[in-house]
């Protein structure tokens, strides 16, 4: 895995303390998953969601509602609670972390990368150089090292095993597949029969 598959590579870059979790900690990992099952179980059933942001915008509506709600745990609303954590915790830095994923890879003879089981299309004219790839929460990049050539760009899909191919990228490599047609020699099938023994 590369460096920035987990979180642990913005530690510091936030004025907050952090907290790992130690293997076969259940009670741990629960409270931070509880909330996500909470999300899956009656957020998700039954809704529609055109894409990432409109998913956003209605989870930012249900959280409102849910968070005004007085919740049996804390006995008292989310919403009143965090009013007054708010005064206590300090303002956030002016500039977000970055936390894009980064690699290099060198492009294949199929010219495509793959991120989070989807595949996306390289610039079949860099077939065998390296690029910088860079995934973000929005967009999908890679530009050639050697000459800072743009090898893709694309908007990053959040459904599952899909493949995004650029037009640019499709016609390049429609036009090579048409000047490296092999022409194969079509043998009448009685050169064979005369071959094999009655």
């Amino acid at each position: 895995m590369d460096q920035y598959s987990g979180g642990a590579y913005i530690c510091g870059q936030l004025k907050v303390d952090w907290f790992f979790c130690k293997p076969a900690d259940p009670q741990a990992k629960g409270a931070v998953e509880r909330l996500q099952g909470y999300c899956e179980t009656n957020f998700e059933p039954g809704r529609q969601f055109a894409n990432e942001l409109d998913f956003q915008l209605q989870l930012d509506a249900w959280f409102e509602k849910v968070n005004a709600r007085m919740h049996k745990t804390l006995r008292a609303r989310p919403v009143d609670r965090l009013a007054r954590e708010l005064e206590l915790m300090r303002a956030l830095p002016a500039s977000e972390p970055d936390t894009d994923r980064r690699w290099v890879m060198r492009v294949p003879p199929d010219p495509y990368l793959r991120f989070d089981t989807n595949d996306y299309s390289l610039d079949p004219a860099l077939i065998g150089r390296r690029v910088h790839v860079r995934a973000g929460q929005r967009q999908i990049t890679a530009v050639a090292l050697d000459s800072g050539e743009l090898a893709a760009r694309h908007q990053r899909s959040f459904a599952k095993h899909r493949t995004i191919t650029a037009l640019e990228h499709a016609r390049t490599l429609r036009d090579r597949r048409d000047e490296t047609n092999i022409v194969v020699e079509e043998r009448p099938s009685d050169r064979y029969d005369a071959l094999i023994s009655a």
